[in-house]
């Protein structure tokens, strides 16, 4: 992750845009995590300067977080003491350790998204669950696109064809599977998301998920709350992978 945790690591603008977070942004995936029982271990990879955190400790959890970034850590400390510096890679926990586990907006943004979700499943017990938020890069349907990887009909139709190819490649040859890289948009003026260099999708999570033995709960394609109504419109069918964003939930599946 040599290239992005470089751009994280000091980066102070990124941890005052993060400390300026509306609540409703990350409710859905902390009420997520919390899904589990009372006093759990929960991490948050990726855990920014810690509102997720401050949400896992009002439920009574027991909240950790990992970072690559100096100035977030630094900020998550104030909320959780369990939190620390990492490479970006290797998650420093023992196999099976979390109750639950999941990153908001971070997988789009590693060197190794595979490896990651790898990662992810490996620190998490038996059983626990795991929920991966990212957005859909290879959106068909939607419009007000904030990344080029999503703007305008020939795009939306270059996605189109791209998740068919996908899906054959999963059905025909899993093994060769990986995210599609994408080139970063790193300003002067810092914009989180146009440096994302993984064209992340729900396909792909799920796949990967998958791969890793977990059972995949749910994809959606709406990361915050919405009606109920307006939920299960967007949700309920196949076009939820070609819209908007990949709110995906799993188990990890049983030892037993």
């Amino acid at each position: 992750m040599s290239l992005q945790k470089n751009y994280y690591q000091e980066n102070e603008d990124y941890a005052d845009f993060l400390e300026n977070w509306d609540a409703e942004f990350y409710a859905k995936y902390s009420d997520a995590l919390c899904n589990v029982k009372a006093c759990s271990k929960i991490l948050d990879v990726g855990c920014g300067v810690g509102q997720v955190l401050q949400r896992l400790i009002e439920f009574g959890h027991e909240a950790y977080g990992v970072e690559v970034s100096e100035p977030n850590i630094a900020k998550a400390k104030e909320v959780s003491p369990l939190c620390q510096l990492y490479d970006g890679s290797t998650l420093p926990f023992d196999n099976n350790t979390f109750d639950s586990a999941g990153a908001l907006n971070v997988l789009e943004h590693v060197e190794q998204p595979e490896t990651f979700i790898t990662e992810l499943v490996r620190v998490v017990k038996p059983g626990g669950r795991i929920i991966l938020s990212s957005p859909n890069f290879f959106r068909v349907i939607g419009f007000r696109d904030y990344h080029p990887q999503m703007r305008g009909l020939s795009n939306k139709i270059k996605n189109w064809q791209r998740l068919r190819i996908k899906r054959i490649q999963m059905a025909n040859n899993p093994s060769e599977v990986r995210f599609d890289r994408m080139k970063p948009i790193i300003r002067e003026n810092f914009q989180p998301d146009d440096d994302a260099i993984v064209a992340t999708n729900g396909m792909e999570m799920r796949f990967f998920l998958e791969q890793n033995g977990c059972k995949v709960i749910s994809v959606e394609c709406t990361d915050r709350y919405v009606s109920s109504m307006i939920d299960f419109a967007l949700n309920f069918g196949p076009w939820r992978y070609l819209m908007f964003n990949a709110f995906v939930t799993a188990h990890k599946a049983s030892s037993e």
